[in-house]
């Protein structure tokens, strides 16, 4: 409880005033003695003074009881009542205040229960009427959720800054397969309401799609789309359709998006897939080609002069004639095929760029060989079949490395007369043309793969060029692919595309309004800001001296709303034993870490979902203080902003005796559950700390920097582990 100067002034001014009162006494009354006088009277006060020293500590202890209870009857009471009202008023906190004081005060309080009483029907009543209203809104939101849970596409709606701000349980399952800590995180750190959608997507990949939705909504088409396939950090291809999100409140003949929406899917196993089938067909017809050969062989020893002239020659025109018909309509087969293995599958925009990258990661993973990226114009957008156009460069680097053991090879990536122009570079050996030109009308195989698709295949269909070079200086040489480029125009940021205001609350579709680079961090209303609410289970209470992370639990609020799905859970192995006084508190066995991840595989994914958010928790320095300790171990740096509902309690209610997390919650009345659990702590302390937004407003405190300012200037501040 903070100490409060008042009452210890309250307690000690009658002993300070009792005293002041006698020296001045005694100094008046001397002054009119004469010296023998003043000498008889200390003669007769010496044998006395201590029994006039300890009447007067013991008047000055009762006056200054008295005064002090009268302070806490009168003046602490009242302080105290003004605090609870606050919270009625400003939390949305239902209970009654417990009277305490001096009459006039408890009365205070029972008549401000009987108001709080009068409001909560009244909101009661209120509460009643918006349900009866909006009954029909519920019922439409409930068709949406069953059509978006039953869609067998990934769908995830954004808006115009790349906030998630829907997204059904098929993209979440898509994510994660997306990312690259599944066993940990789950995909928990690539989606949520209120993450940006760019730890997926590059942004420039975003914006050209919406500056190709952008074009063709001025063009007057109906129902615009853009479609792209891109590769993901975690190696995968995926297929994406993006429709816009138009401003309903646009004027007549304005164009204006809020937001758009994402279709994935993921074509890395449809490809594969179809490779595979392509190589069966492949095989199919090559060994039946096989087969008629045989059966032409085994035509020819009928020739048995056994036979006469006249039926042999017939059975041979006969079989000669079917082994033809065979033969052409398997050759007719082969070359439809083919034909349709080259066709078959349409030109993607992609941006140059992530091609390259994407081809990067295949080589190095395929080949056992180092890439390296030389210059790479960042703003080209190719036109290509990505799948079929990353299996030729990895069959060309895999022939490198293992028929010239070549450790290392570079790409390269410019435009060339209206075309790009892509290298794959190398130093050291050369070849032959005739080397090649077999290299490119073989048929590629990649590891124990053999695909229906040649080099000169996947050139033709680009409608594309491609040649070996060597650079006799540089004694460098290269292999040249010709490509084609997506229809080039201005590149437009999607921040300048024109954001009105948004639709009515609908499905949190209110985040359309925020803009999470329009202000500077700390100057932002801490209604408008995204948290990561977290909390951790120990081995002990002692950072520094061995005690480990058990459990991390966290939760997020976006929007004023807490996200109750949005759910960070992972038991750590601390690589220690954890204290059996400890298991009764938390719950924890060793037989249930035995197993989990160490926390150098659990940060980084906790680091991701916890990105671009203020942290919050309860006695925040002591769980800062166990990543902190990490950072060396880990690489992982948590140095967003951080908030403690702890001092946030003592700037709001100085007078309280108790800030922990219990006593807290029953002031605020939120219903503590799953204590000491991280993710039940986690939820608890998001509760408290929407409920001390409106009571940090009420006392002038409406920013985050605004926020830390105050919590720093508690006493609690002062703690440290």
């Amino acid at each position: 409880m903070k100490i409060d100067k008042r009452e210890i002034l309250a307690a000690l001014l009658p002993g300070a005033a009792l005293a002041l009162w006698a020296i001045g006494g005694w100094a008046a009354f001397s002054a009119t003695l004469d010296a023998a006088e003043r000498a008889a009277l200390a003669a007769m006060l010496q044998e006395r003074v201590a029994l006039i020293l300890l009447g007067g500590l013991l008047l000055a202890g009762v006056l200054g009881w008295a005064l002090r209870e009268a302070y806490l009857r009168w003046v602490a009471a009242s302080a105290r009542l003004a605090e609870e009202g606050r919270v009625l008023l400003a939390a949305d906190v239902e209970r009654e205040i417990e009277p305490a004081g001096s009459v006039e005060t408890r009365a205070l309080a029972e008549l401000i229960n009987r108001l709080a009483a009068q409001r909560a029907e009244l909101r009661a009543d209120v509460a009643a009427q918006v349900r009866e209203a909006s009954r029909s809104v519920e019922q439409e939101r409930n068709r949406l959720a069953a059509l978006m849970a039953e869609l067998t596409q990934s769908v995830v709606v954004c808006n115009l800054d790349g906030r998630i701000l829907l997204y059904n349980s098929r993209a979440r399952t898509q994510f994660r397969a997306l990312s690259s800590a599944p066993s940990v995180s789950g995909g928990a750190e690539l989606i949520g309401l209120g993450r940006s959608i760019y730890t997926v997507f590059d942004r420039a990949l975003i914006a050209h799609a919406l500056e190709s939705v952008q074009q063709r909504l001025q063009r007057g088409a109906a129902h615009p789309s853009a479609q792209f396939v891109t590769g993901t950090r975690a190696g995968q291809l995926l297929r994406v359709q993006m429709a816009p999100v138009r401003e309903i409140d646009a004027a007549p003949g304005e164009v204006s998006l809020n937001g758009f929406v994402l279709m994935l899917e993921n074509i890395t196993r449809d490809f594969a897939d179809e490779s595979e089938r392509d190589t069966l067909l492949h095989g199919l017809t090559e060994g039946s080609r096989a087969s008629l050969g045989n059966l032409q062989a085994a035509v020819e020893l009928l020739d048995d002069e056994g036979i006469d002239a006249a039926t042999r020659e017939r059975f041979h025109g006969v079989i000669r004639d079917e082994v033809r018909a065979m033969s052409r309509r398997i050759q007719e087969l082969a070359s439809h095929t083919a034909q349709t293995m080259k066709t078959r599958w349409p030109l993607e925009d992609m941006l140059g760029a992530d091609l390259l990258a994407a081809a990067a990661r295949r080589i190095e993973a395929q080949c056992g060989c180092r890439v390296a990226t030389g210059a790479v114009d960042g703003a080209l957008w190719l036109k290509v079949d990505s799948f079929s156009l990353l299996q030729a460069l990895v069959y060309l680097a895999q022939r490198l490395v293992d028929e010239y053991e070549l450790k290392s090879v570079s790409l390269r990536l410019g435009e060339a007369s209206g075309r790009a122009r892509l290298d794959l570079a190398w130093i050291g050996a050369t070849m032959s043309t005739e080397i090649v030109m077999g290299w490119e009308t073989d048929a590629m195989r990649i590891g124990s793969e053999t695909l229906a698709l040649s080099v000169r295949d996947v050139v033709e269909r680009h409608d594309g060029a491609f040649w070996f070079e060597r650079e006799r200086v540089r004694h460098e040489s290269f292999f040249r692919w010709l490509l084609p480029l997506a229809a080039s125009s201005e590149q437009l940021d999607a921040a300048q595309i024109v954001k009105t205001e948004s639709r009515p609350e609908v499905y949190d579709f209110d985040l359309f309004r925020a803009s999470e680079q329009s202000r500077e961090l700390a100057e932002r209303p801490l209604a408008e800001l995204a948290y990561t609410v977290f909390d951790t289970e120990t081995t002990g209470l002692n950072p520094g001296q061995g005690d480990e992370i058990i459990q991390i639990g966290a939760t997020r609020i976006v929007a004023g709303k807490l996200r109750r799905e949005d759910v960070f859970d992972q038991l750590v192995d601390p690589q220690r034993t954890i204290p059996e006084a400890g298991i009764p508190i938390h719950g924890i066995t060793p037989e249930m870490v035995q197993g989990a991840p160490t926390i150098a595989a659990v940060l980084p994914a906790f680091h991701a979902f916890a990105q671009e958010t203020v942290l919050v928790a309860h006695n925040a320095a002591f769980d800062m203080r166990f990543l902190e300790l990490k950072q060396q171990a880990t690489g992982i740096v948590f140095d967003q902003p951080v908030l403690d509902t702890l001092l946030l309690s003592a700037v709001v209610h100085p007078q309280q005796e108790s800030h922990r997390l219990e006593a807290i919650a029953e002031r605020l009345g939120v219903n503590v559950l799953g204590r000491h659990t991280a993710v039940g702590d986690a939820m608890v302390t998001a509760e408290i700390f929407l409920k001390l937004i409106p009571l940090l407003a009420e006392r002038g405190i409406h920013t985050l920097g605004q926020a830390r300012e105050a919590a720093q200037q508690t006493y609690y501040a002062r703690v440290s582990y």
